[in-house]
């Protein structure tokens, strides 16, 4: 028996491994091109496998890279869950989490945010979060403040993605905590003009 669980996780290490190989593959190529041009044979010699060893982990190109955000995404849904369950309470270290994820996956973020990215990448991020925005703001804000908020939002998500992807371009530089305060007060001080335009 244990002879069997031993060999069922050295299994799992090596799925493991050829799985981030994989990854890490597709990353380099998304750098130079867009994904309809990369072919399952380019990732493949890439990392020194045959393609049957591809297709027992992906369907193809798309399904791969499809898996690979589809993790991201649930850790970043995490973070996004675990801060509606303590409601406006640590805001700041939901920001600190989410920049810290960003930094742990700063190659696949720049190729997503990238020329040959994923432009539903940014589409589903922007939803998932606009869905926690708009309960926390309401928690704090009255009804008539929405009347700004959808101008607000797409404001403050189109420069937050321009500062993203010139922290993480530039070598991240500053700590999560940093960042996540210079976003804090960016939100902040939006957040009071609107109040100002709404009186």
């Amino acid at each position: 028996m244990e002879k069997k669980i031993t060999k069922e996780k050295k299994m799992d290490r090596r799925v493991r491994k050829t799985r981030r190989a994989l990854k890490e593959a597709l990353i380099e190529k998304l750098k130079d091109k867009p994904i309809q041009e990369i072919t399952v044979r380019e990732i493949a010699d890439e990392i020194d496998i045959n393609r049957g060893t591809f297709y027992q982990h992906y369907r193809d190109i798309y399904d791969m890279l499809s898996q690979i955000e589809a993790e991201l995404f649930e850790e970043f849904g995490e973070l996004l869950d675990n801060s509606d369950k303590h409601h406006t309470q640590n805001i700041m270290s939901t920001f600190i989490g989410f920049v810290t994820l960003l930094k742990e996956n700063s190659d696949l973020v720049l190729v997503l945010l990238g020329p040959n990215g994923d432009p539903a990448f940014v589409d589903r991020v922007k939803e998932m979060v606009r869905e926690h925005v708009i309960d926390a703001w309401m928690r704090v804000n009255s009804s008539e403040s929405m009347r700004y908020f959808d101008y607000y939002y797409e404001f403050v998500v189109a420069g937050c993605i321009g500062l993203f992807q010139k922290w993480l371009a530039t070598g991240a530089k500053e700590t999560p905590e940093e960042l996540a305060e210079l976003i804090d007060a960016i939100l902040n001080g939006g957040s009071n003009m609107i109040h100002r335009m709404n009186k």
